[in-house]
């Protein structure tokens, strides 16, 4: 943003400076080749009055002993030609050789015609002056003056005048630059600030403020916004976690009142309820894991999670031990393969609860008979755990939905459950920087990815 407002004031500011630099150099360079002619129209007048004098008398000596010394002093060439054409008078020792162009107009003037000053032109382009008047005698023309003078100093005179022009221009385009840059950064200096804040608040910092409230009326008033939103942002965020850490601590009390409840009344039954009882205990144990994942979902919303040194394949191995004894009943397998030393700095509570949550989702929805494959990888972007079932899978149209909250497929709704397992697996994940994707290989089933970042060397 600041090269693009630098060049939005700048390129008009050098673009002005040219149009009237320019301007201004052609006028300079006009006038003082202008003031070089008037000069050099005045010598030639002087001279025409001496020649005609010299020519009247027939004495070429009353005139050249003139253009001599203004040889001598002013490098200038003066040359009288006769009626007839040839040199007549002339200043300085040097072999005179007239050129064509010179040669033309003292044949006009002696017809009587004056020459026409020369056009301006730029100062490499320059080439001596030369001015050729006729001398009249009555108004007949009885010879002609020829002054030739060098443009040397007209030359160095527009180049002076240039290069303090564009002195003037440099200094006038770094001041513009400087005053450019510090506005830009004026400017700029509450949008980086509130860059600031935005990046702090989504790596968990809520309580990120703007304190400095220095720039334009209109930023100043998007911090004030910014900090009444972010403000407003943390209450919610709190007032949620707070009830979610509420709820999952007033819930277990109650669920493990039941819990205790049900062994009691477990004593006193017969066999034959042995099996009804035994899913009464499984639903519990999993009412309270859900419990403690809805606790550890609001936790990872709070900053400083207690991130560590993980060995993810040691955490598959322990959740899919943990796991072992319910899929068993379920009729289902669980097989872990994958690399053995793998390792990430995350949290590893999160991870857990990640998983459980994707491995409860796989047993759930698998048949019995069938195995469920968890497999770690490592590579260069992450540490990767793969939980794959062979169960009833969805569609294609439906796999972006699987992570969605409450989602349910219209062919498992009669399974028992609430949608919310890969749901929150998705948040948790993201809460540590990694993330879950969903896919359905072939043979059917889903394959369910757990990508966990800054993998560390396996």
């Amino acid at each position: 943003m600041r090269r693009r407002l630098v060049t939005v004031f700048l390129v008009p500011l050098v673009a002005v400076l040219l149009v009237l630099g320019g301007a201004y150099a052609w006028s300079a360079a006009r006038s003082i080749q202008q003031e070089h002619f008037s000069e050099l129209l005045g010598d030639v007048a002087y001279f025409v009055t001496s020649a005609r004098q010299a020519l009247r008398s027939g004495s070429p000596d009353l005139v050249a002993s003139e253009a001599e010394r203004y040889y001598e002093l002013y490098g200038t060439r003066v040359l009288v030609i006769d009626r007839s054409g040839s040199l007549w008078a002339s200043g300085g020792d040097e072999t005179v050789v007239l050129d064509e162009n010179t040669t033309a107009q003292i044949q006009l003037a002696l017809a009587g015609r004056r020459s026409e000053l020369p056009e301006p032109a730029l100062p490499w382009a320059l080439t001596d002056s030369v001015m050729v008047e006729p001398v009249l005698e009555n108004g007949d023309p009885i010879g002609a003056v020829v002054v030739t003078a060098s443009i040397d100093v007209a030359r160095e005179t527009i180049l002076e005048q240039w290069a303090l022009l564009l002195g003037g221009a440099v200094l006038a385009t770094s001041i513009g630059l400087i005053v450019v840059f510090r506005l830009a950064t004026w400017v700029l200096r509450p949008i980086r600030r509130v860059d600031a804040a935005m990046e702090a608040i989504e790596r968990g910092d809520v309580e990120a403020r703007i304190a400095d409230e220095t720039g334009p009326p209109e930023l100043r008033s998007m911090i004030v916004i910014f900090n009444s939103m972010a403000e407003h942002i943390e209450r919610m965020m709190t007032r949620q976690q707070e009830f979610a850490l509420n709820a999952s601590h007033e819930l277990r009390n109650p669920l493990n009142a039941l819990l205790v409840r049900v062994e009691y009344l477990a004593t006193g039954l017969d066999d034959e309820w042995n099996r009804d009882v035994e899913e009464t205990r499984e639903e519990g144990r999993r009412m309270t894991r859900i419990l403690d994942t809805l606790l550890n979902l609001a936790r990872s919303g709070e900053r400083g999670a207690a991130e560590e040194i993980v060995n993810v394949a040691e955490v598959v191995s322990d959740r899919a031990e943990a796991w072992r004894q319910s899929a068993s009943t379920a009729g289902i397998s669980l097989v872990v393969d994958g690399e053995g030393g793998v390792l990430t700095q995350t949290d590893r509570t999160i991870l857990e609860s990640a998983l459980d949550a994707v491995i409860d989702n796989a047993v759930k929805f698998s048949p019995s008979g069938t195995r469920v494959m968890l497999a770690v990888t490592d590579s260069t972007d992450g540490a990767e755990i793969v939980v794959r079932d062979h169960g009833p899978g969805v569609g294609a149209d439906e796999l972006a939905h699987l992570t969605e909250r409450f989602w349910r497929s219209p062919r498992n709704r009669s399974t028992p459950g609430s949608g919310l397992g890969l749901a929150i697996a998705t948040d948790l994940l993201q809460s540590i920087g990694g993330g879950l994707r969903v896919e359905s290989p072939d043979g059917g089933g889903l394959a369910v990815h757990l990508r966990l970042a800054n993998a560390g060397p396996s």
